[in-house]
């Protein structure tokens, strides 16, 4: 409304000094072009919508006065029109030109961050991709090695200073296996995608069983899908990893069958010092416990009789 009230006020000096222009005085003259500026500055400035209608009313008023005196009536809204609507028209088409070019810069700045939040979240996916694999390919292998070591130190043909060697060289793949975990913990992601599995469950069995580790294998052959096998091999992987390193010397049975429209995902040990932990960092475990849930399955992991269990169960519908 106060918008309003000060565009109607310009439009009505400009009729007023619009009347009797026959000797205008100098005064009146400039009176014109501070009218004109004053519109443009107005339409420039102001962001008035009825800024259009209230001129056409004004430039309205000037009909009756057409019809008392032509003369001034027509001189009145040749006035109000080159000095105060032109000049509104014009300043209101600058604004709008700023406007959109201000939105245009929004909008490429907009699309700029967009852009680099994508690129900064295929960097993400990426790292995650290769902590990842880094942490089920590398932490299985160190595990595998810290079995050999301990399968070395209980050798009884071994001189004494042989063993005291192995069994460091099982304590320091321990350590590496804890220090890889901590490290890759930081840029895992537990959404991230990971390249599929090529290995069959069956090899990742059978070399296990080359390094040493007494385990048995039920099942393994049938195949599910590429979600679902990724995620057996995973799960029989880390539960492998885990035998190795808390329970080195047990024997590790392995079960994989389909069960009522989902596979049935199994792996005891007869236990060992150590109980593998469910850590929220994100990797083993709590990693494998995330990934079966979003495929719509269960998972458990705990000490079971003497030893140590880890199930999944996953629906084939999962796969979809």
């Amino acid at each position: 409304m106060i918008y309003g009230a000060g565009l109607a006020l310009i439009a009505a000096a400009a009729m007023v000094n619009g009347v009797d222009t026959v000797l205008l005085p100098a005064w009146r003259q400039g009176a014109f072009a501070v009218l004109a500026l004053l519109a443009y500055l107005y339409g420039r400035r102001v962001d008035f919508r009825y800024g259009a209608h209230l001129l056409l009313v004004a430039a309205a008023l000037t009909v009756p006065v057409m019809f008392a005196d032509r003369g001034e009536g027509v001189t009145m809204f040749m006035v109000l029109g080159a000095f105060v609507m032109l000049p509104w028209f014009g300043g209101r088409y600058r604004r709008q030109q700023v406007e959109l070019l201000k939105a245009e810069q929004e909008r490429t700045a907009r699309l700029e961050r967009e852009q680099d939040l994508v690129a900064e979240r295929a960097q993400a996916v990426e790292r995650a991709r290769i902590a990842a694999d880094l942490h089920d390919s590398v932490g299985h292998d160190l595990a595998l090695i810290a079995l050999r070591a301990g399968a070395l130190e209980l050798a009884p043909d071994l001189p004494e200073r042989h063993r005291e060697a192995a069994a460091a060289l099982r304590t320091n793949a321990v350590e590496a296996t804890d220090r890889l975990r901590q490290s890759l913990g930081m840029l895992r992601e537990e959404a991230a995608p990971v390249a599929p599995v090529d290995e069959p469950v069956r090899e990742l069995v059978a070399r296990a069983a080359e390094a040493g580790l007494e385990v048995r294998l039920d099942g393994g052959d049938e195949v599910f899908g590429p979600l679902v096998d990724r995620a057996v091999y995973r799960v029989v992987q880390e539960a492998l990893t885990n035998a190795a390193k808390h329970s080195p010397g047990a024997a590790v049975a392995v079960l994989i069958e389909r069960e009522d429209g989902a596979v049935l995902v199994r792996v005891l040990d007869t236990g060992g010092a150590a109980v593998p932990r469910l850590e929220p960092g994100g990797s083993g475990l709590a990693a494998l416990a995330e990934r079966v849930r979003l495929l719509g399955g269960s998972f458990s992991a705990g000490r079971r009789g003497g030893g140590f269990a880890v199930e999944a169960r996953m629906p084939l519908q999962g796969e979809r």
